[in-house]
């Protein structure tokens, strides 16, 4: 059974950090959310080759600041409440009707309990990046320990 391992980086160099180890270990089923404005860390073409990363490479247009570039696969929506939002990864598709449900209704239609939900949400008002990941529930350990050993904060499993 598919379980979800979300978690949230208050730093874009370390979810870059545990992005690469992810993909390295073979998992592909990764979802990016994050504030257009927000990350601490990172230059632009360390943010742009971590888009770059979760997308396989394919860039579709240059920096832009905070989290990453535009890639293949990502969006870039303006939510009410939260500003302009970058979102990369297979949770991006499902960001259509955030506009009017907001970032923690995309994160529910995904799995995520609607109280966690409306949490990291939160977080990404804060200017923080959330990564999620779909795996199969015996990887689940495996995911969150590598989350954590990168920063990621309140590492949970739904």
């Amino acid at each position: 059974m598919d379980k979800r391992v979300i978690g949230y980086f208050e730093e874009n160099g370390k979810a870059e950090e545990a992005l690469r180890e992810l993909k390295q270990k073979g998992f592909n089923e990764i979802s990016i959310l994050g504030s257009e404005e927000g990350g601490q860390s990172g230059s632009k073409d360390r943010d742009s080759s971590f888009a770059g990363d979760l997308t396989g490479g394919t860039m579709t247009g240059g920096a832009v600041g905070g989290l990453a570039g535009l890639a293949a696969g990502a969006g870039l929506l303006f939510i009410p409440g939260i500003g302009p939002l970058l979102a990369l990864g297979p949770l991006a598709a499902g960001l259509g009707g955030a506009v009017t449900g907001g970032v923690a209704g995309a994160l529910v239609d995904y799995g995520i309990p609607r109280d966690r939900s409306d949490f990291y949400e939160a977080k990404i008002r804060e200017g923080n990046t959330i990564m999620v990941l779909k795996t199969d529930e015996g990887k689940t350990d495996e995911v969150a320990k590598i989350l954590r050993a990168h920063g990621a904060k309140d590492v949970r499993v739904h």
